[in-house]
């Protein structure tokens, strides 16, 4: 009976650890409660099946109090996941270490992010899981820009984010886009297309991540044009038209396998 109940009081701790952060990976969740990530998985099997939490590739995302917002990030992680790994360890090394990186917000930087762990680097970001992910990593130092926090992706917008912005500076900048088509890139809404551009303006070099499916797609803004990114690192699946039209455009681009 007391096993059952130090089980009990375990996971009502997760789920208020969860509450607070909103999302964690399972190692991160683990250290926490300071359990084997085998006993973290379980306990969260346990408050998913309650609704309480919902496991993503990536970690877990607590979803009780608003469904609806927290679920959209974890949706998107668990689409195109192997093509998204192998464009993000493809990008990993494109940055060495010792370098200032700016990672932007969505899943594809999210898997950024998880590559280059460890690696001793200064990352400015307004993504809060990416924040969350490197922020125990004793070599990365992490700069979290403010705002208004988008709930969609847990990005953080708005004339304040922009602000920050404005005085820092980046070797390199890795970008996500919500589509591509012909020499343009675009993105979901304006805020977001703001933000971005600042942090085109001050980085040396921008990296754009895509993959497939988002060849071919528009959406609601105009980010950039091709010739402004120089380097476009996609995935196998890519078809042979688009590609001569990406190397067309200006950037370098790298299929990872």
């Amino acid at each position: 009976m007391a096993a059952h109940s130090n089980i009990e009081v375990r996971r009502a701790k997760s789920a208020d650890i969860l509450s607070r952060k909103g999302f964690m990976s399972l190692s991160e969740l683990a250290r926490s409660l300071g359990v084997s990530e085998s006993t973290a998985r379980r306990d969260l099997e346990a408050l998913e099946q309650q609704g309480i939490v919902m496991r993503t590739h990536g970690g877990v995302v607590y979803v009780k109090d608003s469904p609806s917002q927290s679920l959209a990030f974890a949706d998107r992680q668990t689409a195109a996941v192997a093509e998204k790994e192998a464009i993000a360890h493809a990008t990993a090394e494109l940055i060495p270490a010792g370098q200032t990186v700016i990672l932007n917000g969505g899943t594809t930087c999210y898997q950024v992010a998880r590559a280059v762990q460890g690696r001793k680097l200064n990352v400015i970001t307004n993504s809060v899981p990416i924040a969350l992910l490197l922020m125990t990593d004793i070599a990365t130092e992490v700069t979290l820009i403010g705002g208004y926090v988008y709930p969609r992706t847990g990005v953080a917008l708005g004339a304040m984010a922009e602000q920050q912005l404005k005085d820092l500076h980046a070797t390199q900048l890795i970008l996500g886009c919500a589509g591509v088509t012909d020499r343009t890139a675009f993105n979901a809404n304006q805020m977001m297309v703001d933000v971005e551009r600042r942090m085109m303006s001050i980085a040396e070099k921008v990296i754009m991540v895509a993959d497939h499916t988002k060849f071919g797609m528009r959406s609601v803004v105009k980010l950039c044009d091709l010739d402004e990114v120089d380097v476009i690192v996609t995935d196998a699946g890519v078809d042979a038209g688009t590609l001569k039209q990406l190397k067309e455009s200006g950037p370098k681009v790298i299929v990872a396998e």
